[in-house]
């Protein structure tokens, strides 16, 4: 059987090709209702399916959207992919998904192999520092979207959550409570580096701590992000001569891992410790007992980087674009900290 051209859909619409091309590409000059109606039956009605491929080259676009995140086993990481691919599906695009593995070399094998698929843009949730991933960017004719970090070395748009704010709100809520301190789990890293959420939210504890008249002098302890690793951290933590009274955690996943720990060691939460954690995932409202925890708009978060890296979508200030995008954080509060409910 003879393969289906856009020169059989235009015959039987009874239209030009170059108005069948705007009715399947939605642009970019509009089309008459009627008319679209003509074209999508004969469409339907021939079985015709456009050659993406060919489309590609010739407006050397494709209609995917490339996403690097550090690690989809993580539950935010792996809610917030979805969130994307649910917000360029509204948009008529796909989404390819690459794991750098908090890699450098693995987010710039991801970088070229998207870039050279031509994809229409490319959002980055930075694993690191990312120099190489900034020099490979600048190499390539690309719009980049930065959502949840913003490394120093990467000066594109940015797409972030008020991490200072949430941190902040949870510790002071820990604070409220009563206990003489609030204890931090942050990540491996000694001093967080700039443009990290982990920075950020460091920082929140720090000036919740401060505000109280708190010192945060040895309160803050170093562990992996993930619930698994974090666990052992909070074994050895909990299990010692100075057991902290609460403790904020730079994740949800790393909390996780401290209440599978208290549990374990029969230590009574919130009874005996608070614990607080920072993204919501959905896995948070599930734990024994629900974990308190810092929310962000993740969707809407999502839908502002499709919409940047797919359209300019940045306001004038003045005479300047902004350069960054920032939603606000907010408290969910549940049982973990001592709260009823």
């Amino acid at each position: 059987m003879a393969k289906v051209t856009r020169d059989d859909v235009a015959r039987l619409a009874g239209t030009s090709t170059a108005v069948v091309s705007y009715v399947i590409n939605n642009g970019p000059r509009p089309v008459a209702p009627a008319t679209r109606e003509r074209v999508l039956a004969a469409i339907k009605e021939l079985g015709y399916r456009p050659d993406r491929v060919a489309q590609a080259m010739a407006s050397r676009r494709t209609d995917l959207i490339g996403l690097i995140v550090p690690d989809t086993r993580q539950p935010f990481f792996a809610e917030m992919a979805h969130a994307v691919e649910q917000a360029a599906a509204e948009r008529g695009k796909m989404v390819l998904v690459g794991n750098a593995n908090y890699l450098d070399e693995r987010e710039v094998h991801y970088l070229r192999a998207f870039l050279g698929m031509r994809v229409s843009g490319l959002i980055l949730i930075s694993q690191g520092p990312s120099e190489h991933a900034a020099a490979e960017i600048d190499a390539w004719d690309a719009r980049v979207v930065l959502l949840h970090r913003r490394p120093d070395a990467i000066d594109d748009v940015a797409v972030m959550t008020d991490d200072v704010w949430g941190a902040q709100l949870a510790t002071r809520h820990l604070l409220e409570h009563g206990h003489p301190y609030v204890a931090f789990l942050g990540g491996t890293e000694e001093t967080p580096k700039s443009g990290d959420p982990v920075t950020d939210h460091v920082e929140g504890w720090r000036r919740a701590m401060q505000e109280s008249g708190k010192s945060a002098e040895g309160r803050y302890f170093q562990a992996p992000y993930n619930r698994y690793d974090a666990y052992q951290v909070a074994l050895k933590l909990l299990a010692g001569p100075e057991r902290p009274p609460a403790i904020m955690c730079a994740t949800d996943d790393q909390a996780i891992g401290v209440l599978r720990a208290a549990r374990e060691l029969r230590i009574d939460v919130p009874g005996e410790l608070a614990v607080a954690g920072f993204d919501d995932v959905k896995e948070a409202a599930l734990t024994d007992p629900p974990l308190t925890t810092v929310a962000s708009d993740r969707e809407a978060m999502a839908r502002a980087a499709v919409d940047l890296v797919l359209d300019d979508g940045l306001r004038v200030v003045g005479s300047r674009r902004e350069r960054l995008r920032q939603f606000p954080s907010r408290l969910v509060v549940r049982r973990s900290c001592g709260c009823g409910g």
